[in-house]
C-alpha cells in the first residue's frame, strides 16, 4: 500500500523538472576546462562570498615531505560577491610560515580575487607555500590551514597532502610504494 497520495500530473512534471535541473547543475558544477586530465583532490569550503575549492598540499615527490622542506599548497578561489576581495595569507601549525609565492617560488603580496571570477592558485602560477615543515608529511596526511581574506574573513580547512599519482618503477618493486629513506 502506497502511503503517499497520488500526485497530480502537473505536480509530477514540476518535480521531474526540478530534479532534472538539480542534476544538470550538479554535473555542470563538476566540469572544468581540464576535462579528463585528473581527479581533482582537496577540501572545499565557503567563507562570506568566497568559495574555496580543491584546497590541497601538493603530492610529495619521491617519498614524504621531510621536516624543513617547503610544500606547495594549491587552491581555487571563486568570489560570488559584487566587489573584489583579496587572499591576504594563511597560517598553519605544521610549518614555520605560509607564504604567497609566484609560479617561480618568489614571494609576492596578496592575491586579488575579482567578483564572479575563478582564480586558480596552482603549479606554475601564484600559489601558497608551506615553508619549513615542522613534521614529516606523506601523501594522504592531513593538516589544518587557515586562509585569511580581506573581506570574507577567515576559514580553517583540513587539507590533505595529495596521494602520489606516479611511482618510480626503478625505486621499488611494489606498485604505489616508494622505498624508505636510507637508514630506515
Amino acid at each position: 500500500m502506497n502511503s503517499f497520495p497520488r500526485l497530480g500530473r502537473s505536480v509530477r512534471r514540476t518535480a521531474y523538472a526540478l530534479v532534472s535541473c538539480c542534476l544538470a547543475a550538479t554535473m555542470l558544477a563538476g566540469c572544468s576546462t581540464h576535462e579528463g586530465e585528473y581527479n581533482p583532490p582537496g577540501a572545499n569550503a565557503r567563507v562570506g562570498n568566497m568559495l574555496i575549492r580543491y584546497a590541497h598540499i601538493s603530492e610529495p615527490p619521491n617519498g614524504p615531505w621531510e621536516i624543513g622542506h617547503d610544500a606547495p599548497l594549491y587552491v581555487w578561489l571563486y568570489n560570488e560577491g559584487a566587489t573584489a576581495d583579496r587572499l591576504l595569507g594563511a597560517e598553519t601549525t605544521i610549518a614555520r610560515s605560509v607564504d604567497i609565492v609566484t609560479g617561480d617560488g618568489d614571494e609576492r603580496g596578496p592575491v586579488e580575487v575579482p567578483p564572479e571570477k575563478l582564480v586558480e592558485l596552482e603549479e606554475d602560477r601564484p600559489h601558497l607555500l608551506l615553508r619549513g615543515l615542522k613534521e614529516e608529511m606523506r601523501g594522504g596526511d592531513y593538516a589544518w590551514v587557515t586562509l585569511r581574506f580581506e573581506r570574507a574573513g577567515e576559514v580553517a580547512l583540513q587539507m590533505h597532502a595529495q596521494l602520489p599519482t606516479s611511482v618510480d618503477e626503478d625505486a621499488t618493486d611494489t606498485p604505489g610504494l616508494t622505498p624508505p629513506s636510507p637508514g630506515e
